[in-house]
């Protein structure tokens, strides 16, 4: 026990030696020196380009900060809308048909047939089998029926682009290959 004791003293007085000041004022030294001997490097800064102003040229035109180009663009702007109010009314104000309640993905074409000389399309839908004729409604993109092949319906849609206007585009629905 007492040689424990004597070693715990030794290593105490061992760590309270190592702490003294032994090389603290050499490095400080040392920082000092390179303090004062390093001096920053900066490139001097160009001279400004001289700024030579602009007349405006266009002043027989409308003002591009004007009231009068702004009430133009809203003019353009409410007849475009009206335009695409034309495209979707009608379809808003008419009674919607069965086969527009499932998305296109949803629906097969299995054939095609012509019933009094008009040509007629059956489409599965959840293991129901539905005759579309020309000018029937498929799909909820308010898609028209607009020509029956054999192996394909062609439909007319509406829908909204990225700008959130309402647009035409072209679908098809194509004849699957019956799966064994």
């Amino acid at each position: 026990m007492k040689l424990m004791r004597q070693v715990a003293l030794t290593v105490a007085v061992l760590v309270l030696a190592g702490c003294g000041a032994s090389g603290e004022d050499g490095l400080r030294q040392w920082m000092t020196e390179q303090k004062s001997q390093t001096r920053p490097r900066i490139a001097p800064i160009s001279e400004p380009k001289q700024f030579i102003p602009e007349s405006y040229g266009q002043v027989a035109t409308i003002e591009p900060f004007s009231n009068q180009k702004l009430t133009q663009a809203l003019k353009r702007d409410s007849t475009q809308a009206a335009a695409n109010g034309a495209l979707i009314a009608p379809e808003l104000a008419r009674r919607r048909e069965a086969l527009e309640a499932f998305p296109l993905d949803a629906m097969t074409l299995v054939g095609s047939m012509t019933q009094t000389g008009q040509p007629v399309a059956l489409v599965k839908v959840e293991n129901l089998l539905y005759q579309v004729r020309l000018g029937n409604y498929l799909g909820q993109n308010y898609g028209r029926v607009g020509k029956i092949a054999e192996t394909e319906v062609t439909l007319r849609e509406i829908v909204q682009d990225a700008t959130g206007e309402w647009i035409e585009r072209t679908a098809t629905l194509q004849l699957q290959e019956r799966s064994k």
